[in-house]
């Protein structure tokens, strides 16, 4: 107990020090964010621009690194069941919030099983209005063992788990600043992350300062982060993101917009030498999926030859290399992206318009004409579906390209209003179940994200049975079985997978983009 308390003191003297240091302003890290963030409560982390924030402020049981391999977090330790149902967490207790008066005189408390207990609590109750409840669907019970252990209980064995409630979702808050409702949180956000909360101008400005008791290390034993602070603006266009960047007023910005993408990058998707002394390009691959998708259950479904014809009939490498800078990888598999265990490249179709010729004259002579393929996207994209449209239209299947605004976009493809339409899909969590759930029979749109309306009952069957499979090829090996049977049904016709474009102030060091896209600034430093 007096070690305890001496600890305490000997914080609450550390963070008196650190409020009176002057910020290095060398150290500040700046970035824009266009689409603006509307929380930092985490259990609304559903955005990218809400999530990046969120997990510089927050933390989880466990975390993904750069490898996509699971690694403790707030818990140093955990035990999974025989039967995969109970995971037990032991957790750090050098842990501690972020200084706030609400704590009484030391200013902070260290985090105990209890604050998860109350996390997952407000983040399963419907009232709170978060938007990642779903993660809960399949626990059954959660409670603290003692201040060090929690346990979870689910309701049916998910291999993937692990990488579920490492979603920010499911970061720790302190039960304090709710006991008169969520105001005081909504004013001032707690977490233990490397980053706390200082100033939020909306739509103007947010302000996170270096946190003094953040409780990792770096291989020297330096505390992290090396940053004292990070800054976000909201400039609302895209071209005037890059002119900051440009200007050495912002140091990072993420993907390319059209209307400076040939100013940035030369024709084979490499940096213009004329910003080569100013800005450095990161490129990462990013779990994520860009197809077509055909609603199946359409009084107008397109038939299965021409759906064949349409996955033969597309040059993926000419979309990566006119369209996408090289940015890309041509979507050779199935579903699965590159870099998920499940992923194969002989699941899918490769480029053979001769087939698609075939495929297509099989079809006319059964019909006297065919009628036009409607194909719906949002405008971001509508050049990459004229191409297909226009690719299309030398084998003899017309094509015709309907654009509509993205809540258009959005109801249409839950509701099964387009035969035909652009989507895209990125990882939750780095499983290829993520990806796989999109075509189990159970998940039909709109209750679910089945928008195709697959329905397969062998398909099925495996699905349920890599929920009974811990060993991770084994899973692997089911999943690519999945991915080729769904494909041979041609419910999709998968474009490609994305590529993450970071460019980056040369001044910036130790930058690292994840390939489900977290933005960690743990590391990072910026040279003087």
């Amino acid at each position: 107990m007096i070690k305890h308390l001496s600890y305490i003191l000997l914080i609450f003297a550390f963070i008196g020090c650190q409020s009176k240091k002057e910020i290095d302003s060398s150290q500040i890290f700046k970035l824009n964010r266009y689409d603006n963030i509307s929380s930092l409560d985490p259990i609304n982390a559903r955005t990218q621009a809400n999530n990046w924030a969120c997990n510089l402020i927050y933390n989880s049981l466990v975390k993904i690194d750069h490898d996509l391999q699971i690694q403790p977090d707030i818990a140093r330790k955990w035990e999974i069941s025989e039967d995969g149902k109970t995971y037990t967490f032991t957790l750090r207790q050098d842990v501690f919030f972020h200084s706030h008066e609400i704590f009484g005189k030391d200013s902070t408390r260290n985090v105990v099983a209890q604050d998860f207990v109350f996390s997952f609590n407000r983040l399963n109750d419907p009232k709170a209005g978060g938007s990642g409840g779903w993660i809960m669907n399949n626990i059954k019970d959660y409670k603290a063992i003692n201040d060090s252990v929690l346990q979870i209980n689910l309701n049916d064995a998910f291999p993937p788990f692990l990488g579920l409630i490492s979603m920010k979702y499911a970061s720790v808050v302190p039960h304090e600043l709710f006991e008169d409702g969520n105001e005081g949180f909504l004013k001032h956000p707690i977490g233990t992350g490397p980053f706390q909360f200082k100033i939020w101008e909306d739509n103007v400005k947010m302000v996170l300062r270096k946190n003094p008791l953040y409780f990792e290390f770096d291989e020297k034993g330096t505390r992290l982060p090396y940053l004292e602070a990070v800054n976000i603006t909201f400039l609302p266009e895209k071209n005037s993101e890059f002119l900051e960047l440009i200007k050495g007023n912002i140091d990072m910005m993420a993907d390319l917009d059209p209307s400076y993408k040939d100013e940035i990058l030369n024709p084979i998707g490499e940096l213009n030498p004329k910003y080569a002394d100013q800005i450095s390009l990161i490129k990462s691959p990013y779990l994520s999926t860009v197809y077509l998708c055909f609603y199946l259950d359409h009084q107008d479904a397109i038939d299965s030859r021409l759906r064949e014809a349409l996955n033969y009939g597309v040059d993926k490498n000419k979309i990566i290399k006119y369209m996408m800078k090289g940015l890309a990888f041509p979507a050779d598999g199935g579903f699965i992206p590159k870099g998920l265990p499940g992923y194969s490249a002989d699941s899918g179709f490769k480029y053979d318009p001769k087939k698609a010729r075939t495929l297509i004259a099989n079809y006319k002579k059964d019909h006297k004409s065919i009628k036009p393929i409607e194909l719906t996207t949002v405008q971001e994209y509508v050049d990459i579906c004229e191409y297909i449209s226009a690719e299309m239209a030398k084998l003899g299947l017309p094509v015709q390209v309907n654009v509509v605004p993205g809540p258009t976009m959005r109801d249409g493809k839950s509701t099964g209003k387009f035969s035909l339409f652009r989507a895209n899909w990125g990882a939750d969590y780095p499983d290829a179940e993520n990806f796989l759930s999109l075509y189990y029979s159970k998940n039909l749109a709109p209750e679910g994200p089945n928008y195709s309306h697959y329905k397969n009952e062998s398909f099925d069957q495996l699905y349920e049975q890599s929920f009974l499979i811990h060993n991770l090829e084994e899973r692997a090996a089911i999943y690519e079985k999945m991915d080729a049977l769904m494909m041979k049904s041609t419910p999709i016709l998968p474009l490609f997978y994305d590529q993450t474009a970071i460019f980056l102030n040369k001044k910036v060091k130790g930058f690292q983009m994840s390939p489900i896209k977290i933005l960690d600034l743990t590391r990072v430093y910026k040279e003087k």
